[in-house]
């Protein structure tokens, strides 16, 4: 038997730790034939398993009789990119056809010369899910990793258009939670205020150990401390996974390897898109003793100074409540690896 993890962010692995939950929440909500919920946004640290679940449910979906699923690529002109996913789908196809959409001024070759050219792609999207709901059908839009950018914005707008037209569309997006915060936040986008998100927290430490147990033999109490090493980080699960079995099983060989791939693949990526205050907070909850009141006075901040930077830590997943009046870690070895950088702050 290979080796059953995986350090591919995005991908699949073999051994994966499911949220049922947060799955079917989202599932219910868009095959509820009361018109549910059509909007729903992933968020949650790198590595907390946005893509991964947003895959299981578009997958699902694929399996219903009356979904068209399409993905689109959030670095791309996001309309263009559906029009040509929505033209090039053997399923849809030849609905536009029959529909007599003028897609020639596209680019896309198809001519009417009935019907006048379409000379835009939001109009031609409009056409194209007219089609679909002629059809009885529902069409899925996924995108993963959505930012504030002019691409996406246009999209965002043209699909509010479809909401209020009553058409079938349905919509799927991850995302950081600063850059869904932006984009929420631009004045003509206020609709994804209301979309529900869906905020991807720790996994269960006893499934963890649970999983542990099984695949490498151990005893409860080894496995307990091997799943307490990842804290819960479903990213982490993978990686300790991952170099346990190439470590011949043994994980506290694996410790090294484990705690250098955190730092250089994901740790330096979430370092560089903090603010120096950010960093600042960070690095005083390191050497405090946890509680707020320890770390603001290490900060010399107010109440009511510090409350942005907890917020905002705490939304971003970096750090956790643990009860009250106390913060903490959510990401292992991220303590270790803020202290390494106090002298670059």
């Amino acid at each position: 038997m290979g080796n059953p993890f995986s350090l591919n962010f995005g991908q699949p692995p073999i051994q994966s730790i499911d949220r049922p939950v947060q799955r079917e929440e989202i599932l219910n909500a868009f095959l509820s034939e009361t018109n549910g919920q059509m909007t729903f946004i992933i968020t949650g640290v790198r590595g907390s398993g946005k893509t991964v679940l947003m895959t299981q449910i578009a997958n699902r979906l694929r399996t219903e009789e009356d979904w068209i699923v399409v993905e689109c690529n959030a670095e791309t002109d996001l309309l263009k990119d559906l029009v040509s996913r929505l033209y090039s789908n053997p399923v849809c196809y030849p609905w536009f056809q029959k529909a007599k959409i003028n897609l020639s001024f596209l680019g896309l070759g198809v001519t009417y010369d009935q019907r006048p050219p379409v000379l835009d792609y939001g109009t031609a999207a409009a056409k194209m899910l007219e089609s679909i709901r002629m059809h009885g059908k529902r069409l899925l839009i996924s995108i993963d990793e959505a930012t504030n950018s002019p691409q996406m914005r246009t999209f965002a707008a043209e699909y509010q258009i479809w909401l209020r037209q009553g058409l079938p569309v349905y919509l799927l997006m991850t995302g950081l939670y600063e850059n869904i915060y932006q984009l929420q936040n631009e004045k003509s986008l206020t609709f994804l205020y209301r979309a529900p998100k869906v905020h991807l927290k720790p996994l269960n430490i006893g499934t963890i150990q649970s999983r542990y147990r099984a695949l490498f033999h151990l005893s409860p109490e080894d496995a307990l401390k091997m799943a307490q090493l990842t804290r819960g980080y479903p990213y982490a699960f993978q990686v300790l996974g991952y170099y346990s079995w190439e470590n011949n099983k043994n994980y506290q060989q694996a410790l090294e390897a484990y705690q250098q791939h955190l730092d250089e693949y994901v740790y330096e990526k979430i370092w560089s898109e903090l603010s120096r205050k950010d960093r600042q907070v960070i690095l005083a909850i390191a050497q405090s003793d946890r509680s707020v009141k320890s770390i603001r006075a290490i900060l010399d901040m107010a109440d009511n100074q510090f409350s942005p930077y907890r917020q905002r830590l705490l939304r971003k997943g970096i750090i956790e409540a643990t009860g009250y009046g106390m913060l903490d870690f959510t990401l292992p070895f991220f303590q270790e690896y803020a202290q390494a950088q106090q002298f670059t702050v």
